[in-house]
């Protein structure tokens, strides 16, 4: 039997001190609190804060699929 699936998509934007990937899990776990059935996310746009002559924070936003019931 073949599962069709119906998704809803919202974006998010994560933050963090340390890399990309912590900014990306920042805003996945978060969602996850109040989101069910999250199946995928896609990068769409990164970017970051400069602090003197080092990074000082990064912004990842992300589209998060996930399957409606």
């Amino acid at each position: 039997m073949h599962n069709n699936h119906v998704y809803k998509i919202m974006e998010l934007t994560g933050s963090s001190d340390k890399s990309v990937e912590d900014a990306i899990s920042t805003a996945v776990e978060k969602a996850a609190k109040t989101v069910r059935n999250m199946r995928w996310f896609e990068v769409i746009d990164t970017r970051g804060h400069i602090d003197g002559d080092r990074i000082a924070h990064w912004q990842v936003t992300i589209k998060i699929g996930f399957t409606v019931d």
